[in-house]
């Protein structure tokens, strides 16, 4: 009889594991389809905006991020049904996690390959970070608003993300310790590009960075530096960020 209880139990524990994986297994396959859906419309939206970018598609590789990187797990649980909405959404604070389209140009902009190093200015939840640690080799980030950094840095362990180096500070004065990276983004919008940040540019690098004011007209701005040291700008088009924040 004992025997009976122990195996109806065990197979009661069985059956209640069981279902528990086979529920996982079905959100994942089913947020993978959102995912892919969300792709769709961005690749939609790029060849709309093709005039303003001087391409018709991104990058694969970029393309691979996007369907790679689980967005529900970079927006609040009150969020998730709406995680794979090509729009922004609050995340606390005053801020938000950027629209994906705008992540997919940002960072088709940057050009990266497998071994570079980014910096990212503006962690917010994560979510940016964890698509360019699909594509450079390492990924450093900073964050001013304390509560998000760590909310962030938990994000993107859970997510998988544990490699990327996360930091709370002001990110106008960059990361200076680990300069010079292959590619910056910049995250919130700055009424100029941060000095600071062209130093730590690498010679050859390139640097994604919304320019404007608050309210008023702002641009996002592809900033490149030469072998030689001699910055170049480009508008890209125009955006709408909160702004960078700190004591500069």
């Amino acid at each position: 009889m004992r025997r009976i209880k122990h195996l109806i139990l065990w197979l009661t524990v069985a059956g209640i594991i069981l279902l528990l994986f086979s529920s996982h297994v079905i959100a994942e396959d089913d947020f993978f389809r959102q995912r892919q859906a969300l792709v769709t419309v961005i690749k939609s939206q790029v060849k709309r905006t093709s005039d303003f970018l001087s391409r018709e598609a991104l990058d694969e590789r970029v393309v691979e991020a996007l369907l790679k990187v689980p967005r529900h797990e970079f927006v609040r649980d009150s969020d998730r049904p709406y995680a794979y909405d090509n729009r922004p959404l609050s995340i606390g604070y005053g801020q938000t996690i950027s629209q994906p389209y705008i992540v997919a140009v940002m960072t088709d902009l940057l050009k990266l390959k497998k071994t570079d190093r980014v910096l990212e200015v503006g962690t917010g939840s994560g979510y940016q970070a964890a698509v360019l640690a699909e594509l450079a080799d390492s990924v450093y980030t900073l964050e001013i608003i304390e509560p998000l950094a760590r909310q962030a840095e938990k994000n993107l362990k859970q997510a998988g993300y544990d490699a990327v180096h996360t930091r709370t500070g002001d990110g106008y004065y960059g990361w200076e310790e680990a300069a010079p990276f292959d590619g910056i983004v910049v995250t919130a919008v700055a009424s100029h590009i941060p000095p600071p940040l062209i130093k730590q540019l690498k010679p050859g690098g390139r640097m994604v960075i919304p320019v404007g004011a608050q309210f008023m007209t702002q641009y996002l701005v592809l900033v490149t530096k030469g072998a030689d040291g001699k910055i170049t700008t480009q508008q890209i088009l125009p955006v709408s960020f909160v702004p960078l924040t700190g004591k500069h």
